[in-house]
């Protein structure tokens, strides 16, 4: 799978991250989307390093599922060190 197909699938599983973290969540769609796109990049690498999955396949379940699970983590940090740093 190329560059620019990461990124798309990032931009998305970043919308699907923020719809499922609950709570507000700092900054606005823009910064999600950008934290998408970087938690496509490490849950890639993550899936790739930890169970060897292929992610060749665009449309491929596998790569959609660990695209959402690396934005989820991104965007889980960075609400927590934003949080952090309001208070």
């Amino acid at each position: 799978m190329g560059f620019f197909a990461f990124i798309v699938l990032g931009l998305i599983a970043g919308a699907i991250a923020r719809a499922i973290l609950p709570g507000r969540q700092p900054g606005g769609w823009f910064v999600t989307l950008i934290l998408g796109v970087i938690g496509a990049f490490l849950g890639g690498w993550l899936g790739g390093l930890l169970f060897n999955a292929d992610f060749n396949e665009f449309f491929s379940l596998v790569t959609w599922l660990w695209a959402i699970i690396g934005a989820l983590i991104v965007v889980f940090i960075y609400q927590a060190i934003r949080n952090r740093s309001r208070a």
